[in-house]
């Protein structure tokens, strides 16, 4: 078998580039999830009406999904009188279709698992923290110096970007009482963060570690969490 070849920081760069131009925007996520339901695809029409928006708005975001290769669009006839007009039907790509999470590799969660139930709670949420805050420091020293000493708004995009490309489909939302957070849709740890809710310490550190060398030093606080029964994981800071 033959070895996987490392990520340069460009490859990775690039990475992180194309799954946030295509899934950066929750709607957008929401709607390849709904064409990935669809067997038969959906038009811009169908996703207009199931998402409120306007169609040309749909198709912005159905056309930036074919562009990233992950809808491929089939062209037919309006099934009407008269001559007709062509009719896009979007459906997913055979070729780049992926699933929420990202892989993981389950050995290690299960490991790490199972290495953090010999601990005492305190002693566990720490060592993970810990851990998760070295990974996110090292991430955003591979990121472009240009990236560094941004404002603490777009540090926390870059964040969520990264978040994103490791699989926690990760938007950044400023709320109405100045703080920012960061809202992770997904979890690659899966049933493991469930079975023991402290590994969630580890994206709470990796957070923390890629601000302090993309803006300061921060101290990011868990408001909700998947494995603890709620509809997202929010950090916010």
């Amino acid at each position: 078998m033959v070895a996987p070849v490392p990520l340069t920081s460009d490859d990775f760069s690039a990475m992180v580039a194309a799954v946030t131009s295509a899934f950066g925007d929750p709607t957008r996520r929401e709607i390849y999830l709904a064409a990935r339901e669809a067997e038969a695809g959906v038009t811009a029409g169908e996703v207009a009406a199931r998402f409120s928006l306007h169609p040309n708005v749909a198709r912005h975001h159905l056309d930036k999904l074919a562009a990233g290769g992950y809808l491929e669009v089939h062209v037919g006839r309006q099934q009407h009188a008269g001559a007709g007009r062509p009719s896009k039907r979007y459906r997913v790509s055979a070729k780049q279709s992926i699933d929420f999470p990202a892989q993981r590799n389950d050995l290690v969660v299960t490991l790490l698992t199972r290495a953090l139930t010999r601990l005492s709670p305190a002693e566990a949420e720490a060592l993970a923290e810990e851990v998760g805050e070295e990974h996110g420091r090292a991430l955003a020293a591979a990121m472009s110096p240009s990236d560094r000493g941004r404002s603490r708004r777009a540090a926390m995009q870059a964040v969520a970007d990264a978040l994103t490309a490791h699989g926690f489909a990760a938007h950044a939302e400023a709320r109405g009482n100045g703080t920012l957070a960061i809202i992770n849709e997904q979890c690659p740890f899966g049933a493991a963060a469930s079975l023991n809710p402290l590994i969630c310490a580890i994206d709470r550190g990796m957070v923390r570690g890629m601000l302090a060398g993309l803006y300061g030093d921060t101290m990011p606080e868990t408001e909700s969490s998947r494995a603890m029964g709620d509809d997202a994981c929010v950090t916010v800071i």
